[in-house]
């Protein structure tokens, strides 16, 4: 019964998507994107003599995840060709032209016969899945041909499907994984309560890829010259409720601000523009900066963890909606961190920096104000800086835990 569904879901989601698309742009980026998809591989692999490993993202955050692995295991196993699959526009549409993967492609949907078509296709030695995307058809497939499939920097909760009472079917899936590298000792206890024992500690890759950014930040001369010897704060991956709090804060400061929203044409875009902000410059425009600007609106992709690298102060969006995105990127740099104080609580790394004192969960604009004096003072912006650039420095390795392993069976 679960199974039918399972099957009734991917379905529907599928119908959803393509009745969505006239409407929705990443609704029609996946539907076009996979189209004649088999097609595609087919045509990119039909040469290829080398073994592949396959490695699948969600979208651009876990991939940020995968992305040490990748280029570690590329390093370390030149012999092999790396196949990177997306789920969702947001990832595939971003990094398709990702040099260190010999193939890019969108992930099939799920179903018995895509899993069993594009299985036979690549014919990988290995898949790594990375935090997420545990799909039943794919990864049965891989079982029947006798591939290892890894979970890497995933993170397990009692609330979450796989340990519901209902949720058998899922934890299932779960159960066909050949070895889960999980983020923290809770995800492994939980699983080993549940019949899974192949797991290892291994922490979150993502210290691995931010403390990579410092040695490979972009040079921004025209950033450089917009901050000029004013302190800024960088307000990163921010929605308009964000804004809503941050608003007044900015308007009232000396200071001054990067504002890089998280969807670049959104409603964040309109509100820095239209509300009465400070004079404001987008960053396609820099070439005509003049001096007078005190924010800075980024108006493109891909710069934010540079970006970071600019400021004094980091406000990280996402918490007063779906979930906080990643501060990390902001930590590594050595700066105090602000964002919202709804939904952080499933971040480790959020709880973790308010307790050592490097970030600061608020509630509203007043609180903003208030938690922002802690910080002004050279003294404690330094004492900040730095408990944040130790605790990124004091998490890395999880990378090269991983890639022990996979040595290890690879080579048998």
């Amino acid at each position: 019964m679960a199974l039918f569904f399972y099957r009734v879901f991917t379905i529907f989601y599928r119908l959803a998507a393509r009745l969505a698309s006239p409407f929705n742009k990443k609704a029609k980026k996946a539907l076009k994107g996979r189209k004649g998809i088999f097609r595609q591989i087919a045509v990119s692999l039909q040469n290829n003599t080398a073994k592949i490993a396959w490695f699948h993202c969600a979208s651009l955050g876990e991939f940020e995840q995968g992305r040490p692995i990748i280029e570690k295991f590329k390093s370390e196993f030149p012999e092999y060709k790396i196949l990177l699959t997306f789920f969702s526009p947001s990832g595939y549409e971003v990094r398709k032209n990702y040099d260190k993967a010999n193939y890019v492609f969108y992930l099939p949907w799920d179903s018995k016969s895509n899993a069993k078509k594009f299985v036979k296709l690549i014919n990988p030695s290995l898949a790594v899945f990375v935090k997420y995307e545990f799909w039943h058809f794919f990864i049965k497939e891989l079982n029947a041909n006798s591939i290892p499939v890894l979970s890497v920097s995933s993170i397990f909760r009692p609330d979450q499907i796989y340990f519901r009472t209902y949720g058998k079917f899922y934890l299932n899936i779960l159960k066909k994984i050949n070895y889960f590298f999980v983020q923290n000792r809770a995800s492994k206890i939980l699983l080993e309560k549940y019949g899974i024992a192949n797991v290892k500690v291994a922490g979150d890759t993502r210290f691995d890829r931010v403390a990579q950014i410092v040695n490979n930040k972009k040079s921004l001369p025209l950033v450089e010259k917009f901050k000029g010897h004013s302190r800024v704060m960088v307000i990163g991956s921010c929605w308009p409720e964000d804004l809503d709090v941050l608003m007044s804060f900015m308007n009232e400061s000396d200071m001054k601000f990067i504002i890089a929203p998280h969807e670049i044409e959104g409603e964040c875009q309109k509100m820095v523009l239209n509300e009465g902000m400070r004079k404001t410059i987008l960053y396609s425009n820099l070439e005509q900066l003049t001096g007078d600007e005190e924010v800075l609106l980024v108006d493109n992709i891909g710069l934010l963890s540079s970006l970071y690298g600019y400021g004094d102060y980091a406000y990280v969006g996402g918490a007063f909606g779906a979930g906080l995105h990643n501060i990390l990127e902001a930590a590594t740099y050595g700066i105090p961190i602000f964002f919202g104080n709804k939904n952080y609580q499933k971040f480790n790394e959020a709880i973790d920096l308010i307790n050592l004192g490097g970030a600061v969960a608020i509630k509203d604009e007043t609180e903003m104000r208030h938690q922002f004096r802690e910080f002004e003072n050279e003294k404690s912006l330094q004492i900040a800086g730095q408990v944040n650039r130790d605790y990124v420095k004091d998490n890395t390795g999880a990378t090269d835990k991983i890639i022990d392993y996979c040595k290890t069976i690879l080579k048998s």
